[in-house]
């Protein structure tokens, strides 16, 4: 019998992630992870298994083939201009690493780049290096791939469902908030750096993303 850690035993685990092999601290490998010299390395993806699974439309954590709706695991700012780095998995997977990710469920956690193996890839587009201390599931449709100077990007479709998490929670509407302004200074950095058109389009995109924050988040 698999031993998983105690942070999320007490999870409802799907039967998708319970197929996934296990690290050495008891933590499902989502399948997007590199392995390396036997062992996973979290903070390493794994190059060609993006390419199967935008190509053969797999979700991104556990493998499996995705069905019509796809869910999107993103930070509030990607809320704001629709674009993700990484592909979507299914919408139990997604909850799934919502509740389990300790980087998601751990605000003040940040990413340990230290002795960071030349196996590492660095996300397309532009990275906004922050923890956000709130993560968004996005489910849609649909989405438009974005080919970029250094791999691919996802323009998301208009979403059917929105979840807030935070701590492994459900976010409250303060948490979300807090996340949407603490990060949006580094958007309109990003934006004057282009010019009036570009701050005129966030500006725009920032009130139809706040339009995305329900009163009642609780």
């Amino acid at each position: 019998m698999t031993s998983y850690n105690p942070a999320i035993n007490r999870l409802d685990m799907p039967q998708r992630v319970m197929r996934l092999p296990v690290d050495e601290r008891g933590f499902p490998v989502p399948r997007f992870v590199k392995w390396i010299d036997g062992k996973p390395d979290f903070r390493v993806i794994d190059g060609a298994w993006m390419t199967v699974a935008v190509y053969q439309r797999r979700c991104w954590l556990c493998g499996d083939v995705l069905g019509r709706h796809m869910a999107f695991v993103i930070g509030p700012m990607c809320a704001i201009n629709r674009v993700n780095s990484e592909p979507p998995s299914h919408l139990e997977c997604a909850r799934f690493a919502a509740k389990a990710c300790p980087f998601l469920t751990q605000p003040n956690r940040k990413r340990n780049e230290h002795d960071l193996p030349e196996e590492g890839e660095e996300p397309a587009g532009v990275h906004i290096d922050r923890n956000p201390g709130v993560t968004l599931i996005w489910v849609t449709k649909d989405y438009q791939l974005i080919k970029t100077s250094n791999g691919v990007l996802f323009r998301l479709g208009d979403p059917t469902l929105l979840e807030w998490y935070a701590r492994g929670r459900f976010a409250t509407r303060e948490e979300v908030m807090s996340s949407i302004e603490t990060g949006l200074p580094t958007l309109r950095d990003m934006a004057e750096l282009e010019g009036r058109e570009a701050v005129a389009a966030l500006d725009k995109q920032i009130k139809v993303g706040l339009e995305l924050v329900p009163v009642g988040v609780s």
